[in-house]
Order: structure tokens, then C-alpha cells, then sequence
């Protein structure tokens, strides 16, 4: 007696896991790629100082402080 269905491998189960994987890592990505949002926009660069220094208070620099805070 033969069999109609092929035997099932490691090899297959395994290859079939990462294409299910990488899809579904590809699917959760493009939203984010698609629309950006309003707090992606650059603020306007001012010019440097003229005697060195240049740390600004910017808002990305106030975000990182938050989240340093416990």
C-alpha cells in the first residue's frame, strides 16, 4: 500500500515557521512605515553659537529625560 500523502519533515515544519514569521513581522512593520506622525516632524535647526557650546533643550532631549525618571 503507498500512501497518497507525503510524510511530514523537520526540514518543511521549520521552513514554513520562519515564512509565517517574517510575514507576519512584515505586516506589523508596514503600518508604522506608512503614516507618519505629527510629532515625527523636524523642528527648525538654529544656528550654532559663536563660541562653542550648542546643547539645546530640545523637545526629544525633554522626552529623554522622562522616561529616565523614576
Amino acid at each position: 500500500m503507498q500512501d497518497s500523502q507525503p510524510q511530514p519533515s523537520r526540514r518543511r515544519f521549520f521552513a514554513g515557521a520562519a515564512t509565517v514569521g517574517a510575514a507576519a513581522t512584515a505586516a506589523a512593520a508596514l503600518p508604522h512605515l506608512a503614516a507618519p506622525d505629527a510629532s515625527a516632524v523636524a523642528e527648525p535647526v538654529p544656528a550654532p553659537p559663536e563660541r562653542g557650546g550648542g546643547y539645546r533643550l530640545t523637545a526629544h532631549v525633554q522626552q529623554y529625560y522622562k522616561t529616565t525618571q523614576l
